[in-house]
């Protein structure tokens, strides 16, 4: 980590000499034969159109990434970032804390998530596992059963409403022909373990799956130890050879996994392993319990026509631990050291599909719900003077009922203009709309709050009226409600320059809203009420693409892209569990991604993604960087200068392995290597996380003696034992904007699976 403001210049692409370039390389099959051939092995895809198709034939940055690759590399399946790091334009800061979920960036959007997801899409077999006011929850992705993960960025991704970024989607497998039971275990550094097991079946009518597993780690840092469950099944029913159902559940509990907090730049050179002392103070942890169900309906109407209608709704408690301190929660309007979640959530949706030989489209329409039961307490019993008993649930700050619905309505359409070119097109219509009730109101003439003594409100000794450094020590009504709605509209050719190669090029808008934590608090920090004077920030997406197979086992493609957006939310202050948020005037993101899978032989094979992204800033504003702030009078605050980089943002991220298997012992091994740019931590730029590399390197063995097939392996990640920065919190008031990575360590596994 350094000081500095060093700025890597902006590149400019021109598609038509990059295409010809590649078009020398060796291997650039220009036959007939050999394009069938190469291009069969393109995974079908169907989150960019809504309609199953090769993605070598879909005009959008999309990738694939398989039930081989997911579950048969060595790996723990347990956090997305083991996947999406492999996919060019994502990136996955992981906190080495299981209390804060995975932190998923596409395409440089969602790098502010201060909790878990958001500005990127998530879906799991088609169904929501984001909010919808865009707060998502990688967590629940089970992929210890998961047949595929799509990954789509760029413009197409604005038809699935509020969002920025793209779309993640995971996909569940189905049950295998004959009836099959795998165990699985596995052991690794830092106490950690897990055990699971799945069954599948397939009695034609009916085809299911399900998988439970249970993880438990102490964790590489201090206080970072964590308990994980998760189940997720699936069941198909065939009711009539034109219609199926498919009954999806899932459930998450993740209890008391703690969380050691961000360190300073000292902290992390001093010891990367330790909590900061607040952590264990307060035991500052998370309680998750999240269950879902859903249901699919799928008939076809005719030969060309297909219909299909979604339903779900599930249920997610959530208790969150902070470390802040007894003096600051006495604040009248403060909202406590512990947050307390209880949110139903439910959608439903409609979609027509028509697919003929010359013209595809899809019109739809979905609505999604979420009511919570939000309150704050103190993180302490007793008195302010004498707390006593740190780190549990005392006397209630907060309380208040929020709800949020998301009405969309959308249509797009892919037309064969000529053997050579394609159009496609599509429009979406979002309205979001948020309401909070508060029900905790303490001023001179309203007490609602519960608990509260005559004079005074629950969790606070100031007297209600008084005055307190010049601010009236009231609680008043905090309530309010707000509406966004944007039209998103994407246009894009496709054009087959040769039978293995497909240019594209596309153009889209989309619209994020913040989400209700964003609008929690006003900017001043006296403030009262929701920051309803937030704005939508709203983005015009241009891509140029190519895909290209090179020979007949070689896949390649590239995507350069440049977006404009206008309103970025960002962090203006992030200081004692209150978090405000303001809009930036604009910024901008250019870039290039680069996928490269191919299979060279003698059982050798590689993988290869890259990404170039210059974001920053495109006007100057002012934001927060000391306490106490007051926007727009300069006290506690610094000016964010024009062509800043957008923090949490690198400037490129690379992902490559080299993989070698001998089928006949059935062994296989790979390298791989991780690199990452440095990345600043707040919007001034004053301190940065380094640049990084990794190596690791993985192993296994497979053996199938008669209806059994079994498996070990071993890994080491972090091979060289490096100290680097893995997860930032952005623009922390505090300056312990730092999660350090783990250093090396292993982790070993066996299956065994019985077909009957």
């Amino acid at each position: 980590m350094h000081r500095n403001k060093s700025r890597i210049p902006t590149c400019v692409f021109s598609l038509p000499p990059l295409a010809i370039a590649l078009m020398s390389l060796p291997g650039f099959a220009q036959d007939e034969s050999a394009a069938s051939e190469s291009t069969n092995t393109s995974p079908v895809v169907v989150t960019a159109t809504r309609i199953e198709q090769r993605s070598f034939d879909v005009p959008a940055a999309i990738n694939s990434l398989d039930l081989q690759r997911i579950q048969e590399t060595a790996r723990a399946e347990v956090n997305i970032s083991e996947q999406l790091n492999q996919v060019p334009g994502t990136a996955v800061q992981s906190r080495e804390s299981y209390a804060q979920e995975q932190q998923i960036s596409v395409r440089g959007f969602g790098a502010r998530s201060q909790f878990g997801t958001r500005g990127i899409k998530l879906l799991a077999d088609g169904i929501p596992a984001s909010t919808p006011d865009g707060q998502g929850s990688p967590g629940l992705f089970d992929l210890q059963s998961a047949q595929r993960i799509e990954v789509l960025r760029g413009p197409f991704s604005a038809l699935y409403g509020n969002h920025s970024g793209g779309v993640v989607q995971v996909f569940t497998e189905d049950g295998p022909k004959d009836p099959t039971v795998t165990l699985q275990g596995m052991f690794g550094s830092y106490g950690t373990w897990k055990g699971g097991v799945k069954f599948g079946a397939d009695s034609g009518a009916v085809n299911g799956i399900g998988s439970y597993s249970h993880f438990s780690t102490e964790g590489y840092r201090d206080h970072s130890a964590a308990d994980k469950d998760q189940f997720n099944a699936k069941l198909r029913m065939n009711v009539t050879p034109d219609t199926r159902v498919t009954f999806l559940v899932n459930y998450l509990n993740q209890p008391d996994n703690q969380d050691p907090l961000g360190l300073t730049e000292e902290q992390v050179e001093d010891d990367p392993t330790q909590s900061i002392a607040e952590s264990e103070l307060y035991n500052t942890r998370r309680n998750l319990d999240n269950i879902q169900a859903g249901a699919v309906l799928e008939t076809n109407i005719t030969a060309q026509d297909v219909m299909r209608l979604m339903a779900y709704a599930g249920n997610r408690d959530n208790d969150g631990f902070l470390a802040i301190a007894p003096g600051i929660q006495d604040n009248i309007r403060q909202s406590g050291g512990v947050a307390v979640l209880d949110r139903s959530f439910s959608g439903v949706g409609l979609r027509w599909s028509h697919i003929a030989e010359r013209l595809n489209f899809s019109v739809g329409a979905d609505y999604d719900s979420t009511s919570e039961n939000r309150t704050g307490h103190l993180n302490f019993t007793g008195m302010v003077a004498s707390p006593t008993e740190l780190g549990t649930k005392g006397a209630l700050k907060r309380d208040e009922k929020n709800s949020v619905k998301s009405y969309g309505i959308y249509a797009q359409g892919e037309l064969q203009a000529t053997e050579k070119l394609s159009a496609s097109a599509g429009i979406r219509y979002t309205k979001v709309k948020f309401n909070s009730q508060d029900n905790f109101i303490c001023t001179t003439t309203l007490v609602t709050a519960p608990g509260a003594t005559p004079g005074t409100c629950s969790g606070s000794t100031s007297t209600i009226g008084s005055v307190v450094g010049g601010v009236v020590q009231e609680n008043p009504d905090d309530s309010g409600s707000v509406d966004y709605s944007a039209f998103t509209p994407v246009a894009g050719l496709l054009y087959r320059l040769t039978p293995t190669a497909n240019l594209y090029a596309n153009i889209g808008r989309s619209f994020e809203t913040p989400t209700f934590i964003e609008l929690a608090y006003q900017v001043a920090p006296d403030a009262s009420g929701p920051n309803l004077g937030l704005d939508p920030s709203r983005s015009t997406h241009y891509e140029l693409g190519a895909k290209l197979a090179l020979g007949s086992d070689t896949r390649m493609e590239i995507s350069l892209f440049h977006i404009d957006t206008k309103d970025e939310i960002v962090v203006l202050s992030n200081r004692n569990g209150r978090q405000s948020f303001q809009n930036a005037d604009g910024t901008e993101r250019t870039g290039v991604e680069l996928a490269l899978d191919s299979r060279l032989g003698a059982g050798f094979s590689t993988l290869l993604a890259f990404t170039y992204l210059d974001a920053k800033f495109k006007q100057s504003f002012s934001t927060c960087v000391s306490t106490p702030c007051i926007p727009n009078t300069g006290i506690g605050t610094a000016t964010v200068d024009k062509n800043n980089k957008i923090p949490g943002v690198a400037p490129y991220n690379a992902y490559a392995e080299l993989a070698w298997a001998h089928a006949p012992v059935g062994f296989s091994t790979a390298l791989e290597f991780r690199a990452q740019g440095k990345v600043y931590v707040n919007d001034i730029n004053s301190e940065t996380a380094d640049a990084f590399y990794t190596f690791s390197l993985r192993a296994g063995l497979e053996q199938r003696p008669g209806r059994w097939r079994l498996s070990e392996f071993v890994r080491i990640d972090n091979l060289l034992d490096e100290n680097y920065v893995s997860g930032i919190a952005v623009n922390d008031a505090n300056g312990r904007f730092y999660y350090p990575a783990a250093g090396r360590n292993f982790l070993a596994g066996v299956s065994a699976s019985y077909a009957f």
